[in-house]
């Protein structure tokens, strides 16, 4: 019998990572879920009513540790609305960078795959919609969107 495999995803209680754990609980694996709720809701998690779904309230900017192995980390952390990222520009620059770094250490500690998620605002304003896999973006490095662009 094929062992159960184990996904990480961080920003859990967000829209998106809410709709992955979903996903990944209906394709048998376990699931842990880590987020600080800074713009996650746990209402986003609340209808899981699985003995395979364990969440963490865990701030991904500090060390990520989680219990025995690991197979996959999603990492989907990071205040992704100009709303909330301006409100917290230092704490959205530390979740896309030391976060980034942090659960990319997770996934290789547990030798796991890795899979970084982000959405169109890293290209900055774009003067493309939609924009391809090749567009560099239009990223102002001193904007108000940069500290996710940046980041």
């Amino acid at each position: 019998m094929a062992q159960q495999k184990v996904s990480v995803v961080t920003g859990a209680a967000g829209f998106i990572a809410s709709h992955l754990c979903d996903y990944l609980l209906a394709k048998g694996h376990r699931v842990i879920g880590l987020d600080n709720l800074n713009t996650g809701t746990l209402r986003n998690l609340e209808h899981i009513d699985s003995g395979d779904f364990v969440f963490i309230n865990m701030d991904i900017t500090g060390f990520i540790e989680v219990p025995g192995p690991v197979d996959f980390v999603y990492h989907m952390a990071c205040p992704a609305s100009p709303i909330d990222y301006l409100q917290m520009p230092l704490h959205t620059l530390k979740v896309g960078a030391v976060g980034t770094r942090n659960a990319i250490g997770l996934s290789k500690w547990k030798r796991a795959r890795f899979l970084l998620a982000s959405t169109s605002e890293v290209y900055g304003d774009p003067e493309i919609h939609p924009q391809k896999e090749d567009y560099w973006g239009n990223v102002n490095p001193i904007g108000p969107r940069s500290v996710y662009d940046e980041a």
